[in-house]
């Protein structure tokens, strides 16, 4: 509804825009040669993000920086964005809050960043969203679909998501159980903040008399058997989790000591097998042995494409990527999702043009984001009116590893937008694996 109430105010803007694309291109490179340059020099730029390099949250995420590295490297071998090498900076807050804090301001007022890239977390980057907005640094693709990083550019200008929202991806699950289930019992199963919060508001667009129990957890505690047993006390026969990895772990652990099984259907952030199967082995200590078949017939979706597809171009180039500048190991979908975060930032420095700002990247992304092409299976929602990312979905099922798709790639908004097909073609990388 926000965007409808600024209706009036971008129709004024647009009827007064001298050109046919509703901005003055003179103008635009005026105010990004009079912006701020903070982080930028003839030869390179200054990029920053908090992510939990150790801690409860580090298994999984702490990889994805070291997948943004691992892009940059590849394209400053070739290089760099209009001849600046990028710098990429990590620091670790443990997903702590605090910590997210004290390594943000590090990264801003001590290492004088040019732009934050990809920081982790929904709690953690709650604490420092307006700190980042009052200094106007760009946020760029927090990794995280909290709807806060784009639902409101009036409120953060400056901050921009990149992976589906979690209230859209709650419609899209509400509606394939409504469709495919309509008589389940659903039980949630969801992290107390706003992850939490807004899946579970979009699942009720469609599923709300179907629900009999809400369970939530707070991140860093590692009990769950009073929610779990509340959840099979309630007769929920299908349960739908908003949590990260750890706690998909925890789940299937306690389930299993309790003899519950429903049909569970856990959002894309926690359904990742290879990472859960891990946990589990780790967390049962040994008991469990190869974890990710248990997670065979659970239900999630998908928004990129991933190492069970290794025909898939995309995942090529980032096998390429990984071979020529990683660090080491196999190939893994948190390696490929900081790859994906890496190669649309380089086609937002690209649109920003040779005369980079602060100002001039958010106006870069604002403009043209939406027709940025890249490894998602949808398009991206990027306008003056809206900062939230990529919009479409398939619901899937894994199967040894793998995931099955159950449905066309679907595409939907906030709010009370319809669920659609998306009939767009895939975008393939191009063939120096650098967006033009």
């Amino acid at each position: 509804m926000r965007r409808y109430r600024r209706l009036g105010a971008v129709l004024l803007v647009a009827a007064l825009a001298t050109s046919a694309c509703g901005r003055d291109p003179d103008k635009r490179d005026s105010d990004k040669k009079a912006g701020d340059t903070t982080g930028v020099t003839d030869t390179s730029i200054k990029v920053g993000g908090t992510f939990p390099l150790t801690g409860v949250a580090a298994p999984g995420y702490s990889e994805i920086p070291k997948g943004i590295k691992a892009y940059f490297d590849y394209v400053n071998a070739q290089g760099g964005v209009h001849g600046r090498k990028i710098q990429w900076t990590v620091k670790d807050d443990g997903y702590n809050p605090t910590q997210t804090s004290a390594v943000t301001n590090e990264l801003v007022l001590k290492d004088k960043v040019f732009a934050m890239l990809g920081s982790l977390g929904t709690p953690t980057h709650e604490a420092v969203v307006d700190f980042l907005n009052d200094n106007k640094v760009p946020d760029i693709f927090v990794s995280s679909g909290s709807v806060a990083w784009g639902d409101d550019p009036d409120k953060y200008p400056w901050t921009f998501g990149w992976q589906t929202d979690y209230e859209s991806e709650g419609k899209v699950i509400g509606q394939y159980i409504a469709d495919n289930m309509p008589d389940a019992k659903i039980g949630l199963f969801l992290q107390d903040d706003d992850f939490g919060a807004s899946g579970e508001a979009g699942l009720r667009k469609y599923v709300d008399k179907q629900i009999v129990e809400v369970q939530k957890y707070t991140p860093g505690g590692t009990d769950v058997t009073p929610q779990v047993a509340a959840l099979k006390a309630s007769g929920a026969d299908l349960v739908v989790g908003f949590n990260v990895p750890s706690y998909t772990a925890l789940t299937q652990l306690v389930s299993l000591k309790v003899g519950y099984k429903p049909q569970w259907f856990y959002s894309n952030v926690g359904s990742d097998p290879t990472l859960v199967g891990a946990l589990l082995a780790n967390f049962s200590k040994g008991a469990v042995s190869n974890g990710a078949s248990l997670l065979d017939g659970v239900m999630s979706t998908a928004y990129l494409p991933g190492v069970d597809q290794p025909d898939n171009p995309w995942v090529t180039l980032y096998q390429k990527v990984w071979d020529a500048n990683g660090e080491g190991g196999p190939l893994t979908n948190y390696l490929v999702y900081g790859m994906s975060e890496a190669y649309t930032f380089v086609q937002a420095l690209q649109a920003a043009g040779q005369d980079l700002t602060r100002e001039g990247l958010v106006d870069a992304l604002a403009s043209d984001g939406g027709d940025f092409k890249g490894p998602t299976y949808g398009p991206f929602r990027y306008s003056d009116d809206s900062h939230l990312g990529t919009s479409g979905f398939q619901v899937v099922k894994l199967a040894g590893g793998a995931t099955q798709p159950l449905t066309d790639v679907l595409t939907t908004d906030i709010g009370d937008a319809d669920i659609e097909k998306y009939d767009g073609e895939p975008a393939t990388p191009p063939s120096n694996g650098i967006p033009k």
